[in-house]
């Protein structure tokens, strides 16, 4: 299967080692949230981002909203990618294409019911990918990702079929249900971090499992 796969939370060199080892085409590094794991500081995220091999994205998650702290962070931090893990300020998107060209934009939406499709429509033509996750803005503290959690992939599905950009489909995701997730919603790409760790590390093992589990499909 044809199915980029990006690591989320990866917290050191070496744990980006063994995900581009495995098969990884991205690495997720997380900077400041409200919650949720695998935080790490802006300088692990910089030191990581310059020893990624060509051709790995490094994505930036970020929180922030409003496009000049987003690109002061993305240039202290220099990935190729960003992360747009929060809804941001009208005009926010514009904004990052012209101070940082060449640098991907990737918005999340975090799926809570049908009214997500039109949230993914109104803001595909804007970014280079969608991110589908399974957290909650609306809490007192944000959930902007890292929940362990699936959503409902019927409505993932219907977003992969309606709109024009690349789909990455996250939350919950593991070994065992790998498969029913790309056989169901049939994304661009994954993204996991929890269903990955084994006592907050990254585990090699259950990395193979995985991609693993993602060549055997349709064999």
């Amino acid at each position: 299967m044809n199915i980029r796969v990006k690591i989320c939370c990866i917290s050191s060199v070496t744990e980006a080692a063994i995900a581009v080892r495995h098969g990884a085409a991205a690495l997720g590094l997380v900077s400041a949230m409200p919650s949720g794991p695998g935080v790490i500081a802006e300088e692990i995220i910089a030191e990581i981002a310059a020893v990624a091999p060509p051709g790995v994205a490094t994505f930036l998650l970020t929180s922030k909203h409003d496009a000049d702290s987003i690109i002061t962070q993305q240039r202290r931090c220099r990935t190729n990618t960003i992360q747009l893990c929060d809804s941001v300020e009208p005009g926010c998107h514009e904004k990052l294409r012209a101070a940082l060209p060449g640098i991907g934009l990737v918005q999340v939406i975090h799926v809570t019911g049908p009214e997500s499709v039109a949230e993914a429509v109104s803001v595909a033509t804007k970014v280079d990918a969608i991110l589908l996750d399974s957290g909650n803005q609306k809490l007192a503290v944000k959930e902007l990702g890292g929940t362990g959690r699936k959503h409902d992939w019927r409505i993932s599905q219907q977003i992969v079929a309606t709109v024009r950009v690349p789909v990455y489909l996250a939350g919950g995701l593991n070994p065992e249900n790998v498969a029913d997730a790309i056989t169901q919603v049939r994304p661009f790409g994954l993204d996991i971090c929890s269903g990955l760790r084994t006592n907050d590390q990254l585990d090699a093992e259950k990395v193979r499992c995985f991609f693993a589990n993602i060549a055997a499909i349709g064999k």
